[in-house]
């Protein structure tokens, strides 16, 4: 792993013991990680790919162009902890992930129970900005089951080094900004024109895709008997997958993708 100009940190990870119980380890025992493995750290994941350059042939319709600039626009918002309608957003993703557990503040040591980096969510959410956290708002009112599922790891034979919820949930909203090609003016890969096609029908796809890749990677994870170190090649393996899927003829929406059908709500 690369380390950034802030030197190396250490990673919050969910251990589970074969009780089921669950734990966070301290920065003692815990795998030495980076805050370069948030957002731009992921480019061995989030490279830029073009088996074929559709933006020689693919032009946007009146409504394609005005559903990316609005999805372009809320990428652009970063987190920003000033901001009140941000501040309520943090609380309200707490409050649908911990129900019956109070939070003490926006700063806190209890926002290492979701797989935060430290007790400043804040810091982390700079790798995929206010969408991020939109986007796991979105998860948890919309597929409640599956995102406590991934929260606690119920599902599966686990490992004992997990991936961090949290973080691995900001990389996933980066790695589909990377994937879908949404920062171009118009996109330059097949999978970013499909991908267009299913906005223009459901002005909240991204959010949804969001969801499905989430779950997608975490069946990878367990299908690879993935540890904390192969969480890269864990993220390559679902982005090849989604892409996949995303260009299949039969998909004529998201609902369609074969991973949908992983959420339960």
């Amino acid at each position: 792993m690369k380390m950034d100009d802030r030197g190396a940190s250490f990673v919050a990870v969910r251990r589970t013991n074969p009780h089921g119980e669950t734990c966070n380890s301290n920065s003692a025992e815990a795998v030495a990680g980076s805050a370069a493995w948030l957002g731009r750290g992921l480019s061995c994941v989030c490279a830029q790919r073009r088996d074929s350059d559709a933006s020689s042939f693919f032009d946007l319709t009146l409504a394609q162009e005005e559903c990316l600039q609005r999805l372009q626009r809320r990428i652009d918002v970063p987190y920003d902890s000033s901001v009140i309608e941000h501040q309520e957003a943090l609380r309200a993703l707490w409050n649908v992930a911990f129900p019956e557990e109070e939070l003490r503040g926006l700063i806190s040591e209890q926002w290492k129970e979701m797989g935060w980096q430290g007790k400043d969510p804040s810091t982390d959410f700079r790798g995929g900005g206010f969408i991020s956290l939109e986007n796991f708002l979105f998860f948890a009112r919309n597929f409640p089951k599956s995102f406590q599922d991934l929260l606690w790891k119920r599902e599966g034979d686990r490992s004992v080094w997990e991936y961090p919820f949290a973080v691995a949930g900001v990389n996933i909203t980066f790695m589909l900004v990377q994937m879908l090609d949404i920062e171009a003016v118009k996109p330059r890969t097949l999978v970013g024109a499909t991908f267009l096609k299913f906005l223009e029908e459901n002005e909240s796809a991204f959010d949804l895709l969001y969801c499905i890749a989430f779950k997608l990677m975490d069946h990878q994870w367990l299908s690879m008997r993935a540890s904390y170190m192969d969480f890269n090649t864990v993220m390559k393996s679902t982005r090849r997958e989604l892409e996949k899927e995303l260009l299949q003829e039969e998909v004529l929406r998201l609902e369609d993708l074969p991973s949908y059908k992983l959420l339960s709500r």
